[in-house]
């Protein structure tokens, strides 16, 4: 019985050895072929502008090119499901944002991952605020004016957002059950198709990330009324923040980061992370982030896996509370 327990130990160690061996070769040799990077989002949006800014500069730290793909659906599932679906090899990459790995699993139990074990997160980008602005149409201008007129007709008003379980639908739901107010949700595929119909006036209400809302607003063709920022913006010094009007938590900024699937070995995550943060060192590139009012993080895998539970919990809370459902 011992020697059979030990022939079985040593054929399981010779059987391991190489595929150690060829996963570290790999490793070393990686990238070996272009990356591509899926946004799960459309063109347009905050996730597509940030992946657009990092990847050629990241695409010359790793010596192979980052090919930035849009996958939109599903709140940010179709993009999602692609890049878990991948070899883990970092030859496909994944956008994380607290839509693909917080709100929309927390609504939606049959999305077909589970952002805790189906992803594994190699860094956070940027921290980006969040605003919520007005189509010039709206009788409003200022957060007290804007909640006395949602106040006074209930469900008069639509709000867009990037789809159903997104962090603009979910994080809308917060600020609706804080605030006491209701306003009608209408999804779209992504924040870009979203901040369009907005812009236009098809819906007057939109709760954006501020890399994609602010060319608008600069333009005057949308007019800001509160931001989920820690402090004001240099970019918006007249608009308060959330806890500045008593809803702090509501006072929440997204995140854009890079994931890989479910098996990636350590060391393509850890030159995946040290590409980025050599990225992100470069001053025009962190100019471009800097100048959508985003914050720059670049902070370790582990950091970043504490962030997406942590939002996780937070909107499985929001769904609870606002009865929310994909029905």
């Amino acid at each position: 019985m011992q020697r059979t327990r030990l022939s079985l130990l040593l054929g399981a160690l010779a059987f391991s050895l190489p595929l150690a061996t060829s996963l570290s070769a790999h490793a070393q040799a990686y990238p070996t072929k272009p990356v591509r990077l899926i946004v799960p989002f459309a063109p347009g949006g905050t996730t597509d502008i940030v992946a657009r800014i990092v990847s050629e500069k990241m695409g010359a730290t790793l010596g192979q090119q980052v090919v930035v793909e849009n996958k939109a659906g599903g709140g940010g599932a179709i993009g999602a499901l692609e890049m878990i679906r991948a070899t883990p090899d970092g030859h496909v990459l994944g956008m994380a944002t607290v839509s693909t790995t917080a709100a929309n699993p927390a609504i939606n139990p049959k999305i077909g991952y589970d952002p805790a074990v189906d992803f594994v997160p190699i860094i956070n980008i940027a921290a980006t605020p969040n605003v919520i602005a007005v189509h010039p149409s709206f009788p409003a201008r200022d957060y007290k004016s804007f909640i006395a007129e949602l106040k006074k007709h209930p469900g008069k008003y639509s709000y867009a957002s990037s789809g159903t379980g997104g962090i603009g639908h979910l994080q809308t739901e917060l600020f609706k059950s804080l605030a006491g107010v209701f306003m009608t949700h209408i999804p779209y595929r992504g924040a870009g198709p979203a901040l369009n119909d907005t812009v236009a006036g098809q819906v007057t209400i939109i709760f954006d990330n501020m890399p994609s809302a602010l060319p608008f607003i600069k333009d005057g063709r949308l007019i800001p009324i509160v931001v989920a920022a820690p402090g004001r913006l240099a970019q918006l010094p007249d608009v308060p923040t959330f806890k500045e009007v008593g809803l702090e938590p509501v006072n929440r900024m997204a995140y854009y980061g890079v994931l890989a699937p479910k098996g990636t070995p350590k060391a393509v995550v850890d030159k995946v992370a040290a590409s980025v943060k050599k990225t992100l060192e470069d001053p025009a590139v962190r100019g471009r982030i800097e100048a959508t009012g985003s914050l720059i993080v670049g902070n370790t895998p582990e950091q970043f896996a504490a962030q997406m539970k942590a939002e996780l919990e937070v909107y499985k809370q929001v769904v609870v509370k606002q009865k929310l459902s994909l029905e």
